[in-house]
């Protein structure tokens, strides 16, 4: 008895010989030339006419013939995609994942659905936002944020100042040169706040949609074991279309 991982793998081949089938098959009956014979001779009016030889064209192709050779193709198809979607009904596994198991009994299609959902999932966990790693983060129960340690800086202002450069005489006034200098006049305290994660919890995220992908696989492999019951539904679908 077949395995379905087995009609699995000749369906592609199946359905591309099917194909090819079909489009011979089209491309004949589109040919009206092919279909067409002709038979006929000459006779001159009277004895001392010319003779001309009898002209024949042979039919080359045949409705009927064309419609058992597409019929007999594409039963094969209609029988192996049969069986595969009928196993497909039975065909189950369990999604196990250190030994737990995830999810009981899971037919093949859905074990397809979630391997294309857990790759959009893995996309999405590896560009979650992260902590910058430069700082130094707490969590804020009474926010749900991060936080980072109070950051004291002084905040100054620029304060002109007059340096002498010479002092005034009787003959020249003194010579000022104005600065300007920075004096400390208070403090800014500064905490920073994230919604990102900890680049371990994203991490951690990753590993676990990765060991539920190959689960996923695993049981899908093991679903797809499964033994399989050929189904004959193309003679019963030919035989009332070209019967």
């Amino acid at each position: 008895m077949a395995k379905l991982n087995q009609i699995i793998a000749v369906e592609k081949g199946v359905k591309s010989k099917s194909l090819q089938d079909i489009n011979a098959a089209h491309a004949k009956v589109q040919k009206p030339a092919l279909l067409a014979g002709i038979s006929r001779t000459y006779q001159p009016k009277d004895e001392e006419g010319e003779q001309l030889p009898p002209e024949s064209t042979r039919v080359q192709v045949q409705g009927e013939d064309v419609l058992r050779e597409m019929a007999a193709s594409l039963t094969r198809l209609f029988d192996v995609t049969a069986t595969k979607d009928w196993a497909n009904c039975t065909a189950r596994a369990d999604v196990t994942v250190d030994g737990r198991t995830v999810v009981a009994d899971v037919p093949v299609s859905y074990l397809l659905f979630l391997e294309k959902q857990l790759t959009d999932l893995h996309t999405f966990v590896k560009k979650l936002p992260t902590l910058d790693a430069a700082e130094s983060w707490s969590h804020d129960p009474s926010t749900d944020w991060w936080k980072t340690d109070p950051v004291r800086t002084i905040r100054t202002k620029k304060v002109p100042r007059n340096h002498v450069k010479a002092e005034a005489t009787d003959k020249h006034p003194a010579q000022v040169e104005v600065y300007y200098e920075d004096v400390p006049i208070g403090y800014w305290t500064t905490v920073k706040f994230s919604g990102a994660l900890p680049a371990r919890r994203v991490n951690e995220l990753a590993e676990r949609v990765e060991k539920l992908q190959q689960a996923v696989k695993f049981a899908r492999e093991e679903a797809n074991g499964a033994e399989v019951t050929d189904q004959r539904v193309g003679d019963a679908v030919f035989g009332y279309l070209f019967g």
